[in-house]
């Protein structure tokens, strides 16, 4: 046992040495980029998975779980490819070129959103809607910085707000087959759902009867 235990520690020993070699950094931070992918995909999505489904979703409870174990594996599994895919060619342009210039990034990138998330099913709807508004109020907040547009006086915020309520509550009324459909789940409990009751039970107890009366 003894033996088996200082093998371990000198494995443990050479491993750690290992990963403070500079010469090696590159090829190291894309494996723990693949591990962080892999992980934060999976802190993400079960949680968001979880409470969608047992909302939104019918079926038995394995049915249940398995979707949920799908969504997981799928978001946690792309994410990781695609840090894997991205920091991979960002070290190899970088090599090449003998230094970091910022085109690198938006190819490495492009690269990776064309192999990885270039197959459109709901997860990689859902996770490149969400880059989209985040990429907007960025680029909106790049323009004042670089002054192409001018810096508002007020906060245009409470405006935006406006406008984007209006607009998906008018996509969702009268074009609904456009909104992404876990969207259209969410609004229908909101604001159809709620236009229907029976008794105090499917009024403030639950959203919907489940018996036959």
């Amino acid at each position: 046992m003894a033996g088996g235990g200082d093998s371990f520690r000198a494995l443990l020993r050479a491993a750690n040495a290992l990963l403070q070699q500079r010469r090696y950094h590159a090829a190291l931070a894309v494996i723990k980029g693949f591990r962080n992918g892999a992980v934060y995909g999976a802190k993400i999505r079960a949680p968001h998975a979880l409470v969608m489904t047992f909302l939104f979703k019918s079926g038995s409870l394995r049915e249940k779980l398995k979707s949920i174990a799908q969504a997981t594996y799928a978001h946690s599994r792309n994410l990781a490819y695609f840090v894997f895919t991205y920091k991979g060619l960002m070290a190899a342009q970088s090599r090449l070129q003998g230094k970091k210039i910022p085109f690198h990034s938006f190819f490495a990138a492009c690269i990776g959103g064309w192999l990885v998330f270039g197959d459109n099913n709901p997860i990689n709807s859902q996770i490149i809607m969400y880059l989209v508004s985040r990429i907007l109020f960025g680029l909106a907040r790049l323009a004042v910085e670089k002054g192409y547009i001018p810096q508002p006086k007020q906060d245009p915020f409470p405006l935006v707000a406006a406008l984007v309520w209006g607009t998906v509550l008018w996509l969702f009324e009268y074009h609904r087959e456009t909104l992404q459909p876990s969207l259209q789940s969410s609004m229908t409990y909101l604001y159809e759902d709620s236009e229907v009751w029976h008794d105090l039970s499917d009024f403030l107890i639950y959203n919907k009867r489940t018996d036959s009366k």
